[in-house]
């Protein structure tokens, strides 16, 4: 059988994940880099420009993400986020009920999972507040990696977050104010968790599984699992669960997974 792929159009990246023996094979293109190298004249956008799939056959092709509907890509299926996000955190924990947040970079998801199905979703996608953008910019502002700004939590200054753009200037007044970067930092991620947990609370359950490239992000983590009463569990590939659902979708029944690789592990809650 041809390898099948999923593919997870996002804001900032591209994602692909097929399986080989049973096993999730991943990578990843910027999307802007992706829409110049693959957009053909007619027809969609063709993924074996790209040189990781230029010599490669692909059978089923499942198409998800951000910008699914922005964009053809030739020959792929399209599901919703939901479906995918919640088939891929099924695949990637083994656990059939809990709450999925996914933080991406332009929006936030909590999809609620009962015996394998989708029960029940709300998504935050009016404002990239909350969002890896917000984090991003914030790193950004303050000349730093958004690896550098995931690893502060302590002392957070009290940032509002109402809005991603208005979020930079309120940075620039505390900076003015002469408070630590490393204390707006903490703020940042301590307002996005914030934020994250108001939705978290709408579909309470006693284990959440937290995807998305923020997921990465130590101390948004450290601060949901501080606000909810179940565990936060964090899968091997937070940042690939959606191209993983796509994938999962795109085989056939008959197929046979095993795990990614790691455990899920659970988020922090010591300061």
């Amino acid at each position: 059988m041809l390898n099948a792929l999923g593919i997870d159009v996002g804001s900032r990246y591209v994602k692909f994940a097929r399986f080989e023996d049973g096993r999730a094979v991943m990578d990843k293109v910027d999307t802007v880099m992706f829409y110049r190298r693959c957009r053909a004249v007619s027809g969609g956008v063709d993924i074996r420009r790209l040189e990781q799939f230029a010599q490669s056959s692909f059978g089923r092709i499942v198409a998800t993400g951000y910008g699914r509907h922005n964009v053809r890509i030739q020959g792929a299926e399209v599901i919703s986020e939901i479906r995918a996000h919640a088939e891929g955190a099924r695949y990637q924990t083994g656990l059939l009920d809990f709450t999925l947040i996914d933080l991406g970079g332009q929006d936030t998801k909590a999809i609620r999972v009962r015996d394998g199905l989708v029960d029940d979703f709300l998504m935050n996608d009016k404002c990239a507040a909350g969002s890896g953008r917000y984090l991003e910019n914030i790193a950004r502002m303050l000349g730093i990696t958004v690896e550098e700004l995931a690893g502060y939590c302590h002392n957070p200054a009290k940032l509002s977050v109402t809005c991603a753009i208005f979020g930079e200037s309120e940075v620039i007044g505390k900076l003015a104010e002469g408070v630590e970067i490393e204390s707006i930092c903490a703020g940042a991620n301590l307002s996005v968790a914030s934020r994250v947990s108001a939705l978290m609370k709408r579909f309470v359950s006693s284990t959440y599984v937290v995807t998305g490239g923020v997921a990465r992000n130590g101390a948004v983590t450290k601060f949901l699992a501080e606000r909810c009463e179940g565990r936060v569990l964090v899968p091997e590939h937070p940042a690939f669960n959606g191209a993983i659902g796509a994938a999962i979708t795109a085989q056939t029944q008959e197929t046979v997974f095993h795990t990614v690789g790691e455990p899920a592990k659970e988020a922090d809650r010591a300061p």
